[in-house]
């Protein structure tokens, strides 16, 4: 009895790492399996990598399609501004009519007016033309007050120094056939500080100033070369001025959208 129930635990035991013996060579004929078919299609690893790369192509073919369309709009449109700028050049104001010297810088919305007039150093900062409004204020000189609706008109800062440093400041608007002062002030060269500039009385509304006294004030400036022929050349001349700067303008655009 003994010796039958020692076979039979003999026989247990070696069922026990038989099946455990089995168990294994399955687990390593699996991974062996798992291997072989890596090895035979590599390209699965890559697949999420693959996708990514696509997506980014794509991104980019994208892309360079927009700027390509960008930069031939901008093309058609440097075309078109540069025949209008060809079609307008500037001419040269006879020295009699305009006795000014043109300070004119690429790039900047002004241009600058300057003479020695009697000892007095007369500067014009001219801007681009502004919009079509009716300037109600000092047209009651003009009896055509109501025609100056819808015209264009350039802003003109006229600035008159003596040789003290003493100084007249106008604020102008200047239209085809008249020149309006919207302002009137008298500034020192010994201003310190930004603080003292904005306590100095700069006198009345120029439009509150007796008529005499708003008459002689245009002859004053009429007298130093601020008058309708003066302002309608510069009129042109900032028209073109906007052309110009347009044009420059397009040609830095196209230069970013290329880099």
């Amino acid at each position: 009895m003994v010796f039958a129930s020692c076979i039979r635990r003999s026989a247990s035991r070696l069922a026990s790492v038989c099946g455990r013996v089995a168990r294994s060579q399955a687990i390593s004929a699996a991974v062996v399996v798992n291997r072989s078919s890596l090895a035979h299609n590599p390209s699965s690893l890559l697949r999420p990598f693959g996708s990514r790369s696509l997506l980014y192509s794509t991104d980019t073919n994208d892309r360079l399609k927009s700027d390509q369309t960008l930069i031939q709009v901008i093309d058609s449109e440097i075309k078109d501004a540069f025949d209008a700028d060809v079609q307008g050049e500037d001419e040269t104001p006879g020295s009699g009519d305009f006795p000014f010297k043109i300070e004119d810088n690429p790039g900047h919305r002004t241009v600058t007016l300057t003479r020695e007039y009697n000892g007095e150093q007369i500067r014009v900062e001219v801007s681009m033309p502004g919009s079509m409004d009716e300037h109600e204020d000092g047209m009651d000189d003009n009896e055509d007050g109501d025609e100056k609706v819808n015209e264009t008109s350039i802003p003109l800062v006229v600035t008159v120094t003596k040789k003290s440093g003493l100084s007249l400041e106008f604020s102008c608007t200047a239209f085809p056939d008249a020149i309006v002062i919207d302002g009137l002030s008298v500034n020192h060269s010994d201003k310190s500080s930004e603080e003292e500039e904005q306590l100095t009385y700069d006198g009345p509304d120029f439009q509150e100033l007796d008529e005499n006294m708003r008459k002689s004030f245009h002859k004053f400036l009429e007298a130093r070369g601020i008058k309708p022929s003066v302002t309608d050349f510069m009129h042109e001349y900032m028209m073109k001025k906007d052309s110009r700067e347009y044009l420059l303008w397009l040609k830095n655009l196209k230069n970013f959208i290329q880099e």
